[in-house]
C-alpha cells in the first residue's frame, strides 16, 4: 500500500456527532480521558502521528494566532514544480496539519500541548498545503523549520498527500482525528481503514456536525466492542 494505514480516532455522541454542547458537559470529561488514553496507546504501539484539519488544529493548539507575513521573505517556486520543504533528521511523532491555504500560525515547530499530554506534546509539525498559498507563508514555515508538502492546486488531494507522507516522510500508520470536514474528505477518497470510536452516552442534537461530513457509502466490520462504565469503545475495520 503506497500510503499510510489510516485509523480515524474520534469521540462521538450516540447519534454520531463530533461537535456540540455535549463536549462541554461534566460527564464528557471521562470520555475525553479515555480518548486520550487510547491515543497514547496508539502512539506506544507505533502510530507515526496524527492528522487534523485547520479548524481542529486552531482550536486545539494555535488559538487563532497568525504571524505578520510582511516580516518574511517569500519563497517562490516554478509554477510547474512546487518543491516540498523537508528538514534534516525528520523523525519521531508527527502532527500533520491539512491547511490548504496556509492559515495556521505556529510559535514552534513542535506541538506545545497545554496539558503536556504525551500523546501530542512535542510532536513535529508538518503542514500539508495546496499550491494556492501565500509565498510569504512558505518563508515563515521555512524560518520556523516546519516541513511542508504540496498536495493539490487549490484544495488538498488526500491521496497525493498520503502518498507523500509515506514515501517522503516515512509514515506507516497515522491517526485521523478530525474534524468533520477532513474526516469526510478522507472517507470520500476511500482512505479510512479503521475506526476507533469512544461513544459518549448522550444525544448531541441536530445542529452538531457528524463524524463524516458529506460522506459516501463505505462498509465496515465491527472487530471490538467494550463497555467502560457506560462509555462504549468501538473498533471497526473497513471491509
Amino acid at each position: 500500500m503506497q500510503r499510510p494505514y489510516i485509523i480515524c480516532h474520534m469521540t462521538t455522541s450516540i447519534d454520531g456527532k463530533v461537535t456540540g454542547d455535549f463536549l462541554s458537559l461534566p460527564n464528557h470529561k471521562d470520555v475525553s480521558e479515555l480518548y486520550y488514553e487510547i491515543n497514547r496507546n496508539y502512539k506506544t504501539k507505533g502510530a507515526n502521528g496524527f492528522i487534523c484539519g485547520r479548524i481542529t488544529m486552531e482550536s486545539s493548539f494555535t488559538g487563532g494566532w497568525y504571524p505578520d507575513l510582511c516580516q518574511y521573505q517569500p519563497v517562490y517556486h516554478d509554477l510547474d514544480m512546487k518543491m516540498d520543504f523537508i528538514v534534516d533528521d525528520l523523525s519521531g511523532f508527527y502532527a500533520v496539519a491539512f491547511d490548504a491555504h496556509g492559515k495556521l500560525g505556529w510559535k514552534s515547530n513542535k506541538i506545545i500541548d497545554p496539558d503536556g499530554d504525551p500523546g501530542y506534546d512535542g510532536a513535529q509539525i508538518i503542514e500539508v498545503l495546496s499550491e494556492d498559498v501565500d509565498e510569504r507563508y512558505l518563508g515563515y514555515l521555512e524560518s520556523m523549520e516546519i516541513p511542508y508538502i504540496f498536495a493539490g492546486e487549490r484544495t488538498i488531494d488526500v491521496e497525493l498527500a498520503l502518498f507523500k507522507l509515506k514515501n517522503i516522510i516515512g509514515c506507516e500508520t497515522l491517526l485521523l482525528e478530525g474534524g468533520s470536514i477532513i474526516n469526510g474528505a478522507f472517507e470520500r477518497a476511500g482512505m479510512v481503514d479503521e475506526l476507533s470510536l469512544v461513544v459518549d452516552p448522550v444525544i448531541a442534537g441536530k445542529d452538531s456536525k457528524p463524524l463524516f461530513m458529506d460522506s459516501g457509502i463505505m462498509n465496515f466490520e465491527l472487530i471490538k466492542a467494550e463497555n467502560q462504565d457506560g462509555i462504549l469503545i468501538l473498533n471497526y475495520k473497513r471491509k
